[in-house]
């Protein structure tokens, strides 16, 4: 367990935990969480379904959305007396659409050492299940709930330039997908996870018309915890290089040979290699 550079502080952990499959939690998670004065929950009851698997007997304490300010100033000074205290969230990673950002700040504010304890998180899992493009990536957590304003949180998308994750509840998930039909274009290329990790896991990936119809069609599709990714576009290649890639494949070529310099340029840019090679190559014979 690592220690707060002042030996006199304890520190805060933040720790992930399983978003539906209690398996899923890591063994330096449950070693945390026994080894810790506190755990400070989103929900104490909730998270007792997890400790009782694990055997966790650490006194608890609630820190979420209502009680967090409060509660983070308790938590601060039991750190500072010394205290080691792990923070959890219901479900996944702390942080992430989930309460604990005015604790971690205050630690910090405080020079109070703050350790993540890595583990689940609902984006990340749809994201690498996906096969889709996350470079790069924006995850903008639970979307509006009034319909006029899910509607502009569309708008501003455009174009997609970039992949986009959000999380989307279960009461609004039908509306929420037509809109984004009517908005992005019923072609729009998505990924819907639907209670990843749990026993009706499901994982969607095609248009958002087929989309649209599958919610439609099926109420059990409207059931459960969502995460929605849109797939970015990529900008076509235009027939030249901007300057700063030109500049850098000039330069790379020096050290490098062009087969070599044009694979790194293309990756960098997220560009056409053969045209990046066929750049260095006419660059070379001048």
């Amino acid at each position: 367990m690592n220690h707060s550079s002042d030996i006199n502080t304890g520190t805060l952990f933040v720790v992930a935990t399983p978003i539906g499959n209690l398996k899923d939690i890591t063994l330096r998670a449950i070693e945390t969480l026994k080894a810790c004065q506190w755990v400070a929950c989103e929900d104490t009851r909730h998270s007792q379904r997890l400790f009782q698997e694990y055997g966790i007997k650490t006194k608890t304490l609630a820190l979420h959305q209502h009680n967090e300010n409060h509660s983070s100033q308790q938590i601060i000074s039991l750190l500072q007396n010394g205290e080691n205290v792990a923070l959890v969230s219901d479900a996944g990673t702390p942080l992430i659409s989930d309460p604990g950002y005015p604790l971690v700040q205050l630690a910090h504010e405080n020079n109070i050492t703050v350790s993540p304890i890595p583990g689940p998180s609902a984006l990340i899992a749809l994201l690498s299940a996906a096969a889709i493009n996350t470079q790069p990536f924006v995850f903008h957590g639970f979307l509006p709930p009034k319909k006029q304003q899910r509607l502009h949180f569309y708008q501003s998308l455009l174009p997609l330039n970039s992949t986009h994750v959000f999380y989307e509840s279960s009461h609004r998930i039908a509306d929420s997908i037509q809109q984004l039909a009517h908005v992005l274009g019923e072609n729009t290329t998505l990924v819907m996870g639907r209670e990843l990790t749990k026993r009706f896991e499901h994982i969607f990936r095609g248009t958002a018309a087929e989309l649209v119809t599958l919610i439609e069609n099926d109420p059990n599709q409207q059931k459960g915890e969502f995460v929605i990714a849109l797939q970015g576009i990529k900008q076509a290649n235009s027939d030249q290089l901007s300057l700063p890639q030109q500049k850098l494949a000039v330069e790379l070529n020096q050290h490098l040979p062009p087969k070599v310099a044009a694979k790194l340029v293309a990756e960098h840019y997220d560009i056409n290699k053969k045209q990046v090679y066929e750049f260095i190559l006419s660059e070379s014979s001048k």
